[in-house]
């Protein structure tokens, strides 16, 4: 575990050599905010709850999960992992002492650990530079759960993300995989519109996938939102990471037979 950890944290200080990369996303972060903060005053103007949200309850959501929007940084283990089978290089990792899907995780771990940081920083300013009233759970255990579930959301994106990668064992591109996982991604996580907004029949729906467990209600529990959820859903998003892992496990036996390691 301690070389995996190793992995991890030179990963996290390799990000710095990205100076530009981490700006950019740190302003990335500052326009979502302030986009919601334009858009959600004129919405709320005259009005004092939508949806069951305050102005300030709704802002506190978009700083929640413009912040935990960071785990899908995580995608960049797809195209790791994808141009390392195409090249031949991925093959160093079968003969090498490591576990290939743990030294992957590892190393993208620290990238999404390194990115949720600065994006924490964006938000803390955000809300002392514009003196937002941040609408907060006050239940220990709420919060408890709020931070099992982020936690689990991403093992479980960064597994997702391997287990595509993995997929050029089999198909030459993968392209078309990641375009499918990011609009489900765009939608269900809720860093578009509060799932709270739509239909319940169309929210039910949602829940049936793992995306909905990610972003939207780890920002929903933090803001003190949906708290019948918390265990739930923290038994939901452990089944699915449970499930994701065979998923892996079975693909992996599936198709490394059929690797030659020169590349594709």
């Amino acid at each position: 575990m301690r070389k995996y950890m190793a992995v991890a944290g030179t990963y996290m200080k390799t990000q710095l050599a990205w100076r530009a990369d981490v700006i950019f996303n740190m302003i990335f972060t500052i326009s979502r905010i302030l986009f919601a903060y334009l858009l959600w005053g004129i919405i709320f103007r005259g009005r004092e709850a939508i949806g069951g949200f305050t102005f300030h309850g709704m802002l506190s959501y978009y700083i929640a999960s413009s912040f935990l929007s960071g785990l899908e940084m995580s995608e960049g283990i797809s195209n790791e992992i994808h141009d390392r089978i195409r090249n031949g290089t991925f093959s160093k990792y079968m003969v090498i002492p490591v576990n290939i899907q743990k030294y992957f995780m590892a190393m993208e771990l620290g990238v999404v650990l390194f990115y949720l940081l600065f994006d924490l920083i964006a938000a803390v300013v955000w809300v002392f530079l514009f003196n937002i009233e941040f609408v907060f759970t006050s239940h220990p255990a709420v919060f408890a759960c709020a931070v099992l579930m982020t936690i689990l959301g991403m093992i479980f994106m960064v597994q997702l993300n391997y287990y595509l990668g993995l997929l050029t064992l089999k198909y030459q591109g993968i392209n078309t995989f990641l375009m499918i996982k990011n609009n489900l991604i765009s939608l269900i996580t809720g860093s578009i519109i509060p799932l709270a907004l739509f239909p319940e029949s169309v929210v039910n729906i949602m829940k049936a996938l793992p995306f909905y467990y990610v972003v939207y209600l780890p920002s929903m529990l933090l803001t003190g939102m949906n708290q019948e959820e918390a265990v739930s859903g923290l038994l939901v998003i452990a089944v699915w990471c449970v499930v994701m892992q065979v998923v892996i496990d079975t693909t992996w036996n599936q198709y490394i037979r059929k690797y030659d390691g020169v590349g594709i």
